[in-house]
């Protein structure tokens, strides 16, 4: 089967879908569109194989992941980032809830707002979220232990990860009982 009607269908479908992803992963909409394409076009300009819509959003997702953390890695990138992301002053229309959340990441490393958002919007677990970026678990746990701790005053609750085998739940720390104390 060629890519190009997959793409094409991907773009139709599921479009509207990965640029909202983008969006947590870059925290603007204007750069989320710009990290759709070029996700897109570092995913198919090599003419990969792909046999249906959602064998391609796979790609398109991890492509973008990994293009947000290899940006970060250059630093005049990251400067210019910062500027734009923390020089302007608040829309209006940023008080919406979805918006709070992402004003809330874009505080985070790249790192952490890869983890966080392949954590709570993917809800992978720390192992799987691990296998697809190449790190330790422990490293991935840190990452997840780090975020929280930076979105906590955003939040307005002090958060803590209870971390099990297989994944982390975030539990506000008012409503939990400790054994012991």
């Amino acid at each position: 089967m060629s890519w190009q009607p997959v793409v094409e269908d991907l773009v139709a479908e599921r479009g509207s879908r990965l640029v909202a992803y983008a969006a947590m992963l870059t925290s603007h909409d204007r750069d989320a569109e710009d990290l759709f394409q070029d996700a897109l076009v570092k995913c198919f300009s090599r003419r990969r194989a792909v046999d249906n819509v959602g064998d391609a959003e796979g790609y398109v997702r991890r492509a973008m992941q990994t293009l947000v953390i290899d940006r970060a890695r250059s630093r005049d990138v990251r400067r210019r980032a910062a500027t734009r992301a923390f020089d302007r002053e608040p829309d209006p229309a940023d008080l919406e809830a979805g918006l709070d959340v992402r004003r809330a990441l874009r505080e985070l490393s790249p790192r952490e707002r890869v983890c966080v958002v392949m954590r709570y919007f993917d809800d992978l677990t720390i192992a799987q979220i691990a296998e697809r970026l190449g790190l330790a678990e422990g490293t991935i746990k840190r990452y997840l232990s780090d975020a929280t701790k930076a979105l906590a005053p955003h939040v307005g609750e002090d958060v803590e990860f209870d971390v099990g085998p297989e994944r982390v739940d975030v539990l506000a720390s008012k409503s939990r009982k400790r054994s012991g104390s």
